[in-house]
């Protein structure tokens, strides 16, 4: 029995083939120079980040009460020698 063929015009698997050469043979589009990094668009203004900390630590800085995040800022701050 012979395979009709006029239902299906291609092979799936050439045309899968063919599909990923077509993907994998272009060339990478020209790629602009890294742009530097951004500054602050306001001076002196702080960014919100997540810190994992030991508990001694944050209990040693909220023990004198509020203003614990600008001590622990004031600490590193320090420690980079900024």
């Amino acid at each position: 029995m012979a395979i009709d063929r006029t239902r299906r015009p291609s092979d799936p698997r050439q045309a899968a083939e063919a599909a990923f050469r077509a993907v994998t043979t272009r060339k990478a589009p020209e790629e602009a120079a890294p742009a530097p990094p951004r500054a602050p668009l306001i001076p002196g203004t702080r960014e919100t980040v997540s810190l994992r900390i030991d508990r001694a630590v944050l209990e040693h800085y909220q023990k004198d009460g509020p203003g614990w995040q600008d001590r622990i800022n004031a600490a590193l701050k320090a420690a980079a020698g900024l």
